[in-house]
């Protein structure tokens, strides 16, 4: 029987950072993620954006969060050493009622404190943006809208809650949960835990986790989205760009820090987890001649399915703010964490840390460390020589040291150093990483 404080039970983003911060205090904590790896449902298929916080409503819990985790971000990436771009963004429209949208935006923004913000004409938009549309008639733009990879956020997150003594049990399930005198049961398929104080963070199963031992006064509703990826070398915009439509949010093009360009469809019914929709697909190659008409689709690289939970009110209402469950005094919930989860991943975290030390009378942690170190370019090794991924250019020391660091498929191997997310996807690289792998496993590595 495993003892500790808190359990954290999910490795998403979000349960990474609450990890991360519940060791700035003295509270004893283990991670529960159910896949191989953290980072692998919903924060592996992000629009990897770092919002501003115009489009939160103002006064709500998520304006305040968004505003001040987009100014932290960059104390934030430098602690974990993970690059961040603060390339701005515009949301365009094509008329009058897109303009309307834009003016009560930028009301919204201004009221939520959110600094950088201007109303821009089309003229003055292509001016900044030549990529654009000469159809587009207005933008809002905004300076400190940026973008982060969701995989390297979080994994670094998770490996600074490692180095500060969080112990996260991976590819391990949790199947009951029971209330005790003190505290709760947490039953796994790998051995049974008991601790003073949960935090779900589930992602798409958190409502099923709190049903475990506490009602659910939500419903979850998942909805699915659409992307693709462009080559490095395609021509891209310097912002990100978000196509406003009548009838809501059409087309976000994303200039990653990867140097490649992703596009997001408008969210659709889910369907198949994970699975690619044709009518996805069909309305990226629709709108995107709309918003960038020299956009080279044909230097598309990848495509991939999204998953986003969406709460819900009894009464069938999306909600305007997040979903923060408190049925008891010792379990918090995380309820369908949608846009911008990434953005307030840390603010959530803190959150979630503070009120479990208050309910635990904890104190601060005097050694706690922020500073987490990147895996590096280049080491004075020959291993850091040889090249295994010429697309990235990733280094077979790289690849080691991500193995070494707890990536035990290729897949986690390409979420730690980019291996596999080049023009060939994989095709000459993924063999000479199994093997890598395999080498570690027989203890040769």
């Amino acid at each position: 029987m495993k003892h500790v404080d808190a359990a954290v039970i999910g490795g998403g983003i979000l349960g990474c950072f609450t990890a991360r911060n519940l060791r700035q205090w003295s509270i004893s904590t283990l991670l529960i993620e159910k896949e191989d790896d953290v980072c692998r449902e919903i924060s592996k298929a992000n629009s990897a954006i770092v919002y501003a916080g115009y489009d939160n409503k103002p006064g709500s819990l998520k304006a305040e969060m968004t505003v001040r985790g987009n100014a932290n971000m960059e104390k934030l990436c430098a602690e974990l050493e993970v690059p961040f771009d603060r390339c701005g963004s515009m949301m365009v429209s094509f008329g009058e009622k897109g303009e309307q949208t834009l003016r009560k935006k930028l009301e919204q923004g201004r009221a939520n404190g959110v600094p950088g913000l201007e109303l821009l004409t089309g003229e003055e938009a292509r001016a900044r943006e030549p990529m654009l549309s000469e159809n587009v008639t207005a933008a809002l733009y905004s300076s400190t809208t940026g973008t982060v990879n969701p995989w390297q956020l979080g994994i670094a997150a998770y490996e600074n809650a490692l180095q500060n003594g969080c112990e996260a049990w991976l590819g391990t399930a949790v199947t009951a949960i029971t209330r005790e005198e003190e505290g709760y049961r947490i039953d796994t398929d790998r051995e049974p835990i008991r601790c003073k104080y949960i935090i779900n963070c589930a992602g798409m199963y958190a409502d099923w986790v709190q049903a475990m031992v506490h009602p659910v006064p939500v419903e979850l509703i998942l909805n699915g989205s659409d992307y693709i990826v462009l080559d490095s070398r395609a021509r891209k915009p310097r912002h990100i760009l978000f196509q406003e439509r009548e009838n809501g949010k059409g087309l976000t093009v994303v200039p990653c820090v990867e140097g490649n360009l992703l596009l997001d469809s408008p969210a659709r019914p889910l369907g198949q987890p994970w699975a690619v929709s044709a009518g996805g697909l069909e309305k990226i190659h629709a709108l995107a001649p709309q918003l960038l008409p020299e956009l080279e689709l044909e230097m598309t690289i990848r495509s991939f399915g999204a998953v986003r939970p969406n709460p819900r009110s009894a009464d069938g209402k999306n909600l305007p703010d997040y979903c923060i469950e408190t049925p008891a005094p010792d379990f918090l919930s995380f309820i369908g964490i949608k846009t911008p989860g990434l953005t307030c991943a840390d603010e959530l975290g803190r959150y979630a840390a503070e009120t479990c030390a208050e309910y635990l009378h904890a104190e601060k942690a005097p050694a706690f460390d922020p500073r987490r170190r990147a895996i590096p370019a280049m080491k004075e090794d020959p291993d850091w020589y040889e090249i295994v991924c010429r697309c990235g250019n990733v280094t077979k020391g790289q690849i080691r040291e991500a193995i070494a660091r707890g990536a035990l498929t290729v897949d986690a191997v390409k979420r730690r150093v980019g291996s596999g997310m080049g023009r060939c996807q994989g095709s000459r690289c993924t063999l000479k990483i199994e093997k890598l792998l395999e080498e570690y496993r027989h203890g040769a590595l």
